[in-house]
């Protein structure tokens, strides 16, 4: 049995344990390519991220590098980083770049590219061939399961004690890019008989899919599949190595339609079809580069999916929803991508081409660096601080988290037990966090307050012939569980409560007169 696992805690939240204690992965993702070599492992990657307060990394693991020649499989790669991650003290998750990635099929070995007939590729409706082997090829999905159930075999044969690597992401962004759906010869006979026993029970419907689906049977159809051969691949390497595993999501976005994002992936809209058809992914996860992030963290976090982001934008804002996918939405794991960029100069990240960035909808100023590698170092120390205090307060409404949603988002109002907080959230800035603000009631008149670029004022409750005042006022920091004073305020320095573009910490003990 794995020592990583995903279960639901006894306040009915789901949580990654691991070694049998909560795990909150406080991580980044690297680049596509940053781990195709140890040389470049060694050299770059760990050195720019030590300062970062990481407890893991997300990383790729490359099947045209795994299984070179079909059938023999180099786990040199695996071994070597499994290696460097003890030495650096960090946990792993492992991104399987198998069958598909980025809706695409570019990771796939030599042997699988060379053999179209065999492992043929989906087709748009005039017949054109995309670099995507179709889900509805069952010896390409055979491929795929044998080489995942090779890797988690060897994982657990090096790593079952040490548990290094804590879960397994199942491919990289499925779907279909430029065609609703698959219309090659055996996807178009598919589409039009009647949908499989689990869809007619699941949707109550019968029928063709389009007669069961409408507008919405060429995306349903594709998630079916996807999905189907998801579970496939990631419960038989589960027989093998038994890790928390999970499939991330390009987001459904402008213009909205099947094919300009992935078709049939696990975005929002196809959850229930996801869920059903692929029950050993403990979690379906959004990678997140639009600017309204909280949005898709509100969206993507449900009783039956627990928050895992493990790529969103790595701009000062992140350090921000840090704090409010962690303690407003529970977050198993926050992970900026690209992270190893944070330790450059800002000038020199490299940003993908503004037709890009305008083709795939990314918010260009997500990669913008300024100001992140400190903010986010802080969020990260702060949170692994703040643990014991976190698992005590949370799923309790003594623990309250905010974040900005918007641009028309000014402030929030807190209501507490004996009293409310208004909070108004600084204007957005290049380089700067978002207005972040989150309160743990400690008693009815005691609060820990933390908080990005917002400013925080109080009152009595609405009707009450009272007025509010401040009994102690302390600037600290957080030391296991435990808040720390380092300055006692009064006189001018209490007239305001204000947060800036670091996480601030303060003590609040209020009265009434």
């Amino acid at each position: 049995m794995s020592k990583s696992v995903f279960k639901v805690d006894e306040k009915g939240i789901g949580t990654l344990y691991v070694d049998g204690k909560p795990f909150f992965m406080h991580s980044g993702e690297i680049h596509n390519s940053s781990a195709s070599t140890l040389s470049e492992m060694e050299n770059q990657i760990w050195p720019q991220i030590r300062e970062l307060n990481l407890n893991s990394l997300i990383v790729p693991i490359y099947w045209e590098c795994i299984e070179p020649e079909e059938g023999r499989f180099d786990f040199t790669l695996i071994d070597g980083i499994i290696k460097q991650a003890r030495i650096e003290h960090t946990k792993l998750v492992f991104l399987w770049f198998g069958l598909w990635k980025n809706a695409e099929s570019m990771y796939v070995p030599s042997w699988i590219k060379k053999n179209p007939d065999k492992y043929f590729l989906a087709e748009k409706v005039n017949g054109d061939k995309i670099n995507t082997v179709s889900p509805l090829c069952h010896e390409a999905v055979e491929a795929d399961k044998k080489a995942f159930t090779a890797i988690m075999s060897h994982i657990k044969s090096i790593d079952e004690n040490e548990c290094t690597v804590i879960a397994m992401q199942v491919e990289n962004e499925i779907g279909l890019l430029k065609t609703a759906r698959d219309y090659s010869e055996i996807a178009n006979k598919n589409f039009d008989c009647n949908v499989p026993s689990e869809i007619e029970k699941l949707y109550k419907v019968t029928g063709s899919w389009k007669e069961a689906f409408n507008d919405d049977a060429e995306e349903y159809f594709m998630a079916y599949h996807f999905a189907k051969a998801v579970e496939e691949i990631t419960a038989a390497g589960q027989k093998e190595y038994n890790l928390p595993c999970y499939a991330n999501a390009w987001l459904k976005q402008y213009p909205w339609y099947p094919g300009s994002y992935p078709s049939g992936g696990p975005n929002k809209s196809v959850h229930k079809i996801w869920k059903a058809l692929a029950p050993s992914l403990f979690t379906l996860a959004p990678d997140i580069y639009v600017p309204y992030c909280a949005d898709i963290f509100d969206e993507y976090t449900s009783a039956d999916n627990a928050l895992f982001v493990p790529e969103i934008r790595k701009d000062a804002v992140a350090s921000s929803y840090a704090l409010y996918a962690q303690l407003h939405h529970n977050a198993v794991c926050f992970s900026p991508f690209g992270i190893e960029e944070l330790a450059l100069d800002p000038e020199l990240v490299d940003k993908p081409p503004m037709e890009v960035m305008i083709a795939l909808n990314i918010d260009p100023s997500a990669f913008d660096t300024h100001g992140s590698k400190e903010a986010l170092s802080a969020t990260y120390k702060l949170l692994d601080e703040l643990e014991p205090l976190y698992l005590k307060y949370r799923g309790t409404n003594k623990l309250q988290s905010f974040v900005r949603h918007g641009e028309n988002d000014y402030g929030c109002y807190v209501k507490c037990s004996n009293y409310d907080f208004k909070i108004g959230y600084s204007p957005r800035m290049s380089g700067k966090p978002l207005g972040s603000f989150s309160v743990f009631e400690l008693e009815e008149n005691k609060f820990l307050l933390i908080g990005l670029e917002c400013s925080a004022d109080f009152s009595v409750k609405i009707g009450e012939g009272k007025t509010a005042g401040i009994l102690k006022l302390e600037a600290g920091h957080i030391e296991k569980g435990q808040f720390v004073s380092d300055k006692l305020l009064n006189g001018d320095e209490k007239m305001a409560i204000r947060f800036g573009n670091m996480p601030s910490v303060y003590m609040l003990e209020l009265y009434k007169y």
